[in-house]
């Protein structure tokens, strides 16, 4: 590589402006390996290639990637580029923003707190009041302390539940809720126009005795969980469970076991090697509860204890996961599916809900459609909206603005669930407190969880799901991909597996109720349906497939389920034909 080449210019100047000593140092070794010649020269000249070929992309979701130097990369001189653009966007935008302030939290991941540090010194040297958490804490606790403070925006520094290397930086609005567009490309066109070497930078001790820093401490996250506790819908239910949880080497354990004691419930044990939080994660391979092997050990931990419920929550406590006893299974437990987990809780919750008022439920269009027919059985109002809690929590704001009605729940099926209106985002905290408050009330009727999913299922249908993804890597790949959904859009089939298409969605354009977005949808007979869409974060075209069976009058739930999945079967089978040709061209 040229000494003096544009790229080698690039990361010399990013290393001599980075305030990370570690970052810094890795990135100037790599520069001087590039500069030496032979093939580990040619290794570092790619890898810088790769590093400085743009940046992380900022969307509605933020920022995420891998911790290291450069703008493609998850760092503190990056954090300090984006916080300079966001704080400009938002001063420009919200009213009184810099008097109203940013409140800023962070997870226990490598790196979160000097991000978070880092977000705290650019926005007190743009002029704003900030308010920043004394130590980490759930994702959902910024989320609600940004309304609970009147702010003008929120930064939570997480990257949920990705790999350890990972780390992220997700912004919320001044409605509590994480941006929707068109902020995510004004904030995107905002840091465009930062120089990271010309960023000021406020001095937090300074700003902490004058009084534009104030820290957040303990009694933030105290009246949060005292909002959490209001919740409960069922106080007289005696809470006679044996749980155990894990946190999953998160921030979750602390608030979770304080709502399940303030709940009533006395027994509760978490999983000891994944209780403290940890941003190596040394117990799990992927801290996601939905991983394989990630529920081992709170597993074994449920069976020494013959737990009659465990719950799980990912590592910034925003997820849920849910296992019930099952002597079937070869653990003796059985995972709960997200779209089970939601529908049960959303029984339970209007169920207890006064219908004084219109009531709401919402779910992601990926979701299960059995949120429809139960929120119909209760005489409630539902809504699908594209994936991304940012849209369930924005649509659930404007129709009760509309209304003047009741938000009850709102769900994804990636195991999201927002208990009421307390947050504008998931919400994995109340999430597990009103689970075990609904199996404890399951249990005072004598049933389980399980009794109760049934009965669903006999009420409204047997709902089946599946998920298929195609990964096609490479620019061949990607192009591939939109000719496969060009020609479903050109040509979409009358009929898939026997059964007529009834109705045919295109929400690009516009249609289906929802913003623009690179989805079809396909509505089959019987409540059966087809959802074709590509990832917005990897080179894959993701299908879900869904039908709806209804139990026969004394028809043992064992047979429904057998029918309905040779039909999910046939539906699967006859879309993926049609798919794989398209794209093989």
């Amino acid at each position: 590589m040229s000494l003096h080449s544009p790229l080698l210019d690039a990361a010399r100047r990013w290393a001599e402006l980075d305030p990370d000593r570690e970052t810094a140092a890795e990135l100037a070794a790599l520069c001087d390996t590039a500069e030496r010649g032979g093939d580990a020269a040619t290794r570092a000249a790619a890898e810088l290639a790769d590093r400085f070929g743009g940046r992380l992309e900022f969307g509605t979701a933020g920022i995420r990637g891998v911790l290291a130097a450069g703008p493609m990369r998850m760092n503190q001189l990056l954090v300090r580029q984006v916080s300079a653009g966001l704080a400009t966007y938002v001063a420009a935008n919200v009213p009184d923003a810099k008097t109203r302030g940013i409140v800023i939290g962070h997870d226990a991941r490598v790196k979160s707190r000097a991000f978070a540090e880092e977000t705290a010194a650019v926005f007190l040297g743009a002029g704003f009041r900030v308010l920043l958490a004394h130590t980490h804490w759930p994702t959902p606790v910024t989320a609600w302390a940004v309304r609970a403070k009147g702010a003008a925006a929120g930064v939570m520094v997480t990257a949920s539940h990705n790999p350890p290397e990972y780390n992220g930086y997700k912004v919320y609005w001044e409605n509590g809720a994480q941006i929707i567009p068109p902020h995510d490309t004004g904030i995107a066109a905002a840091i465009d126009d930062v120089d990271a070497g010309d960023v000021t930078l406020g001095d937090l001790a300074a700003a902490r005795a004058s009084g534009a820093l104030s820290v957040l401490g303990p009694e933030v996250a105290d009246a949060y969980l005292r909002s959490v506790l209001e919740l409960q819908v069922a106080r007289d239910v005696p809470r006679e469970l044996r749980i155990v949880y894990t946190p999953l080497h998160g921030v979750g354990a602390e608030l979770v076991e304080r709502a399940l004691a303030g709940g009533g419930f006395a027994h509760v044990a978490t999983e000891p090697s994944q209780r403290e939080p940890d941003g190596a994660f040394p117990t799990v391979a992927f801290p996601n509860p939905e991983e394989k092997g990630a529920m081992d050990a709170v597993l074994a931990l449920a069976r020494a204890e013959r737990a009659d419920l465990v719950l799980a929550n990912d590592p910034d406590a925003d997820r849920l996961a849910v296992a019930i006893p099952d002597e079937g299974a070869a653990s003796g437990y059985r995972m709960l599916t997200g779209d089970q987990v939601g529908v049960l809780l959303a029984d339970y919750l209007l169920a207890h809900a006064p219908a004084d008022r219109p009531r709401l439920v919402a779910c992601s269009l990926v979701s299960s459609q059995m949120l429809r027919y139960l929120a119909a059985a209760h005489g409630a109002e539902s809504r699908e909206t594209l994936t991304g809690f940012k849209w369930i929590a924005n649509v659930a704001m404007a129709w009760m603005k509309e209304t003047g009605g009741r938000f009850v729940l709102g769900y994804e099926e990636a195991l999201g669930y927002s208990v009421g209106e307390l947050v504008a985002d998931k919400d994995g905290v109340s999430a597990a407190l009103l689970f075990a408050e609904l199996a404890a009330w399951n249990r005072a009727q004598g049933r389980g969880v399980g009794d109760h999913l049934d009965d669903l299922y006999r009420r409204v249908g047997l709902f089946l799901t599946e998920q298929v993804s195609i990964t096609a890597p490479g620019a061949e790949g990607l192009a591939s991909i939109k000719r496969a959904m060009t020609a479903f859009r050109a040509s979409p089939p009358a009929e898939l597996g026997g059964l007529s298409v009834d109705e045919v969605a295109d929400l690009a354009r516009g249609e289906g109720g929802v913003p623009p977005s690179d989805v079809l949808v396909f509505r089959l007979a019987g409540g059966r349906r087809v959802i074709m869409r590509p990832s917005g974060t990897e080179p894959k075209l993701k299908s879900y497939y869904e039908v709806r069976v209804v139990v026969g009058d004394g028809e043992p739930l064992a047979a429904a389920r057998a029918r309905g999945l040779a039909e999910l079967a046939a539906l699967r089978d006859a879309h993926q034909a049609i798919l794989r040709a398209a794209i093989a061209g």
